[in-house]
């Protein structure tokens, strides 16, 4: 693995949490990710269910991890099934994780090759009354694909029929919520790659550049710090393109006088950054685009001081609305009287803002969370207020990474600039630079 080993106490102490708030008699089971099929004999670049690797830590394909809290025998409280390595797997694959390496990485004792598995569980399902299946509850998803988990799930319950069967995400939720400190670090650690990968867009980005040579920079450096690679698919948008929420062809070319709206974020040890900076590519803003983006910044910063214990999404989404209306019409994009519109889905800012402003974030850059959840302390969440003016082919977002505490908002991304004054003495030197050695 590129990145160093995580103390399996993390762990150790999630299962615990898990563990904890399931029935009595009951167990859960849980799978790794299916390797997704390409094309042809290829496969896409395998990454663990975040779920599995929250419980054990193992990034291996073909496991399985069974919590039995209520067993009849202490060891069998906790069993991993990991893939016997084969000699045809170890030439083609490379080498498999041992028991030994497996039980170091996970603190589980009980480590079990995966071809007893069906033995193992029907001996163990006997005993419980109860089991808990693990599905994928994060908002905004439809697929129609089955994970692993569930399908394995439909024939547990055809086989097993006189079970209770019991939803494991509503428990995954509340916990997943709340970053402990090694998780905190790990995400600290991805918003440094990430803006080591910024440092590097602001030294090299010039007029003409495509939108791709940009990406590849930001790539090259993530991996180059030892990040796995792209925490998702990264949008590097210059001029009209940047009003395109999720445009993430980055084809065209960036020209003299455009913006360049770059939203991206390392993975490292699984946990995601996500930032989003807009930078002129000549390297000075216009004064119409200054203002834009101050306005922008403004919100920005308005709305982190609102991100404490005991607000509601929505309240703050509300909230961020009425400071985005007030900039629109100092910017002459909206008239003052529109703001009387008793309508909140169809509220005047929305034409130039209209996504929410935050969401949460740890080992899936849209995490697993209860939007419905008041804030609490040791949630990481993004703030990223935006405007978007298709009519003047600019679009400008600004977002960072927040750790919420009973002290007040924590920025873990305000080392990466993001002040104009910054970003344009930056770029200044960049090019002074290029020009002394031409």
């Amino acid at each position: 693995m590129r990145y160093q080993a995580i103390d399996p106490t993390l762990f150790i102490q999630n299962r615990q949490r898990f563990a904890r708030q399931m029935k009595p008699d009951s167990l859960a089971i849980f799978h790794s990710n299916d390797a997704m099929p390409r094309n042809g004999d290829q496969h896409f670049p395998y990454r663990q269910h975040s779920d599995f690797f929250y419980l054990t830590g193992v990034e291996q394909k073909d496991s399985t991890l069974i919590l039995f809290p209520g067993a009849p025998k202490s060891e069998f409280k906790e069993i991993l099934f990991i893939k016997k390595e084969t000699e045809h797997a170890r030439i083609w694959e490379g080498e498999k994780l041992t028991k030994n390496e497996a039980s170091g990485i996970s603190g589980i004792e009980k480590i079990v090759w995966s071809s007893q598995y069906s033995s193992v569980l029907h001996d163990l399902i006997k005993q419980a009354k109860r089991v808990y299946i693990n599905g994928n509850e994060s908002q905004g998803i439809d697929d129609e694909i089955l994970t692993r988990d569930l399908r394995l799930g439909n024939q547990l319950m055809r086989r097993y029929p006189m079970h209770k069967y019991h939803r494991s995400q509503p428990i995954l939720r509340n916990l997943r919520m709340i970053k402990s400190t090694t998780e905190v670090d790990l995400i600290k650690r991805a918003i440094d790659i990430t803006k080591a990968g910024f440092d590097q867009v602001l030294n090299l980005i010039q007029p003409d550049m495509w939108e791709y040579q940009v990406e590849a920079l930001l790539t090259g450096s993530f991996i180059h710090e030892g990040a796995q690679g792209h925490a998702y698919a990264p949008i590097v948008a210059s001029g009209a393109a940047a009003c395109v929420l999720h445009y993430i062809t980055n084809d065209h070319q960036c020209k003299a006088g455009d913006l360049l709206l770059i939203d991206f974020g390392a993975e490292y040890a699984n946990y995601a950054a996500d930032l989003t900076r807009t930078i002129p590519v000549s390297g000075r803003f216009t004064e119409r685009q200054a203002s834009v983006y101050n306005a922008v910044l403004r919100v920005m910063k308005e709305t982190k001081e609102m991100m404490v214990p005991g607000i509601l999404l929505d309240e703050l989404n509300t909230e961020v609305g009425k400071m985005m209306s007030h900039a629109l019409v100092d910017l002459g994009l909206l008239d003052k009287n529109e703001l009387n519109s008793k309508d909140a889905k169809k509220q005047p800012y929305r034409r130039y803002f209209m996504h929410g402003v935050a969401h949460h974030l740890g080992l899936d850059v849209h995490d697993l969370s209860d939007r419905y959840s008041p804030f609490q302390a040791g949630m990481v969440l993004t703030c990223e207020p935006g405007i978007y003016i298709p009519e003047e082919n600019l679009g400008i977002r600004l977002e960072n990474n927040i750790l919420i505490t009973d002290e007040g908002p924590v920025d873990l991304a305000a080392h990466v600039p993001i002040e104009i004054e910054e970003i344009e003495s930056l770029m200044e030197q960049s090019q002074l630079s290029a020009f002394d050695h031409s």
